[in-house]
């Protein structure tokens, strides 16, 4: 029996599926998969394309993207926009709470 490996890309093919899928990755609040699902949605809609909608290389898109990837907020807000993506802010779990210290710079 010959198979094939599964590309969730695959199945993403409409703009809606895809910002529900970020969306959803961003719900686990696990960064690795929040960087995986924004590769999976810049592969579904052409890697290529979203990289000169960013101004980036496909190199650098894919390596930030890549599995041993970190890309930089502005990286993610650039990807964003090629998406048509905002993001938003909302209360979150409380039993993620995390306590901020009061910052040593007041400007």
């Amino acid at each position: 029996m010959r198979t094939t490996p599964f590309d969730p890309a695959d199945y993403l093919a409409t703009r809606q599926a895809q910002v529900e899928y970020i969306a959803a990755a961003y719900e686990t609040g696990d960064s690795e998969f929040i960087r995986d699902a924004y590769n999976i949605v810049a592969r579904a809609r052409g890697m290529t394309r979203i990289a000169q909608e960013t101004g980036l290389s496909r190199e650098s898109l894919y390596k930030a993207l890549g599995e041993r990837g970190n890309p930089e907020f502005g990286t993610v807000m650039k990807i964003n926009r090629a998406l048509g993506i905002t993001l938003s802010a909302r209360l979150g779990n409380p039993r993620r709470r995390t306590v901020l210290k009061p910052s040593k710079h007041r400007g």
